[in-house]
């Protein structure tokens, strides 16, 4: 484990040395971060460290984006992350995979109300409809391995958040 300075990032390339896959989960909030923030950490860290680990030998990036991605999208979160998706498939990666879950279901230490609320209503509705508009943070993870663990089809693989949930069943 490297602990590296997003600030300074190309200073830790080393850290991005001799990895076959690289995992991607970086991210903020604009309440958080502010615009400007919410971009550099969103978009630009993340292209610079999948640009390093490129560099570095990896072959396979894995990057968790959010459902709805689009770089001509009018809302900043999901235009932010289909402009990241296009750096990172830009880069040319043996293989790419970007998984676009819906709504993340986690538990966090941070108060969010808004989120909280939407959560509860959420968990009523993935109860009837698992896989429309929410995932756990679990399955996600678990679909990401098991996206390492099997064939890829075709160099760019996008998956959206059915198939995020069926990959992390398996």
């Amino acid at each position: 484990q490297a602990v590296v300075d997003f600030e300074r990032l190309s200073e830790h390339a080393a850290a991005f040395q001799g990895h076959d896959v690289g995992f991607c989960c970086l991210g903020t909030t604009k309440a958080k971060a502010g615009t400007a923030g919410f971009i550099r950490v969103d978009r630009d860290y993340v292209a610079q460290a999948a640009e390093l680990a490129r560099a570095g030998g990896c072959k396979h990036f894995v990057l968790q984006s959010s459902q709805g991605a689009n770089p001509h999208s009018r809302f900043l979160y999901l235009r932010v992350k289909g402009e990241v998706e296009n750096l990172v498939q830009a880069i040319g990666f043996d293989r790419c995979t970007i998984l676009r879950p819906a709504i993340l279901l986690c538990k966090r230490q941070e108060s969010r109300p808004a989120e909280w609320v939407a959560r509860q209503f959420l968990g009523v509705v993935a109860w009837v409809f698992p896989t429309a508009c929410s995932v756990p943070v679990e399955r996600v993870a678990r679909a990401m391995v098991a996206c390492v663990l099997q064939p890829g089809e075709g160099r760019v693989e996008v998956l959206e958040n059915a198939a995020i949930h069926k990959l992390g069943k398996e």
